[in-house]
C-alpha cells in the first residue's frame, strides 16, 4: 500500500478547519466536485475528501479522490491532461465544489473533451 492510497481523516487532514465545518459529506466523507472550464463548459464530476480539496486547494491542480482505487488521484497524472484550478466555489448547502480550471486535453478517461458529450437526454429545441 502506498502512501497515495491511504484516505486520510477529516482530523488529520490540513484543511482550513473553517471550511472544513461548512462542508456536508456523504456517508463516505466525500463532496461531490464538479469540474468546469473557464469558459463555462461542464467538463466533469468527481470525489473529493478534506484532503483532495486542501490538496486542490494548496496546489493548482485538480486532485480527487478515486472511490473505485480507493486512492488520491490527481488529474492529468498519468494522461498528461492536466487541470490548472483557477477557481473554487463551495455550494449554498456545503455538499458540492465547484472547481473552475482551464483543461489541457480531454478532461474524460474515454478521451473525448467532456463526460457529458455522449448521451444527450434531452435536447432543447433552440427556443
Amino acid at each position: 500500500m502506498t502512501a497515495q492510497s491511504v484516505r486520510l481523516s477529516a482530523a488529520e487532514s490540513a484543511l482550513d478547519p473553517a471550511v472544513a465545518a461548512r462542508l456536508k459529506r456523504d456517508a463516505d466523507g466525500l463532496v461531490c466536485a464538479v469540474v468546469q472550464s473557464r469558459a463555462g463548459e461542464v467538463l466533469m464530476v468527481g470525489w473529493m475528501d478534506d484532503e483532495a480539496l486542501h490538496r486542490t486547494l494548496t496546489t493548482g491542480r485538480g486532485t480527487y479522490w478515486s472511490r473505485s482505487r480507493q486512492e488520491y488521484w490527481v488529474k492529468g497524472g498519468t494522461s498528461g491532461h492536466v487541470q490548472h484550478v483557477h477557481e473554487v466555489r463551495l455550494d449554498c448547502d456545503g455538499d458540492a465544489v465547484l472547481v473552475v480550471v482551464d483543461q489541457e486535453g480531454p478532461a474524460c478517461h474515454t478521451g473525448t473533451r467532456t463526460c457529458f458529450d455522449t448521451d444527450v437526454l434531452l435536447a432543447g429545441d433552440g427556443a
